[in-house]
């Protein structure tokens, strides 16, 4: 079982950065990537930003592009989602997920086999 747990989440104005922080433990000696999805109300959970844990690589909805950064600490086994010139659309609970092994893509939620609790981000305008 792998746990993760979500902070940095809260309220800012339109234009502000925020910084997100999931924290995986347990058994996470072979972890393949970790990612984040975000689902605000009515609305199915998107994905936002995914990094594979060996090589770092990043991907991004296209959404998000140019204004997020998600990035890793592996000794910490910590994922980071970096969100600057945050707007109204922005506003969803955000959720950090794992993928213990790789699955053929990072933009699915069937990839991903852990789930944190999620944080809310709200963007006032």
């Amino acid at each position: 079982q792998v746990q993760l747990v979500e902070s940095g989440g809260g309220l800012v104005q339109a234009g502000a950065p925020l910084r997100l922080s999931c924290a995986a433990s347990g058994r996470t000696f072979s972890t393949y990537a970790m990612g984040w999805f975000r689902q605000a109300p009515g609305k199915e959970r998107e994905f936002v930003a995914a990094i594979s844990w060996s090589g770092g690589r990043t991907y991004y909805a296209d959404s998000v592009k140019g204004r997020f950064s998600i990035s890793r600490d592996n000794a910490k086994n910590t994922v980071y989602l970096q969100m600057n010139s945050l707007k109204p659309e922005d506003t969803a609970v955000y959720y950090c997920a794992y993928q213990q092994y790789y699955s053929g893509s990072y933009y699915q939620k069937i990839d991903y086999d852990y789930w944190g609790q999620g944080t809310q981000v709200t963007v006032s305008s």
